[in-house]
């Protein structure tokens, strides 16, 4: 009876040490979730960083061609272009 007695003591205490790492395992899940948005949410912000900075180089590309830089002119002439496009467009379904 006795040697039930360890057994069911030992079982008892193995169970106890497996609930508290299961706990101590969650705890570090629910951080490294938390750690895991933060790292989300600065990607975001830093894509969103990168995009209007394109934006703004692509933007400055133009202005630099049209202050007379001869870099970029054919992108240039292709952005007017397809501006002047654009604008007949809008023109043509006033004129409907």
């Amino acid at each position: 009876m006795s040697e039930m007695v360890e057994i069911i003591d030992s079982l008892e205490r193995k169970l106890l040490k497996m609930i508290s790492k299961i706990e101590n395992l969650e705890v570090v899940k629910q951080q490294l979730q938390d750690e895991l948005k933060k790292a989300n949410q600065v990607i975001n912000q830093q894509s969103e960083t990168i995009e209007g900075l394109k934006k703004q180089y692509e933007t400055l590309k133009v202005a630099n061609s049209l202050l007379g830089s001869d870099e970029n002119k054919r992108e240039t002439k292709l952005k007017i272009n397809s501006l002047i496009r654009e604008i007949d467009y809008c023109i043509a379904q006033l004129a409907d």
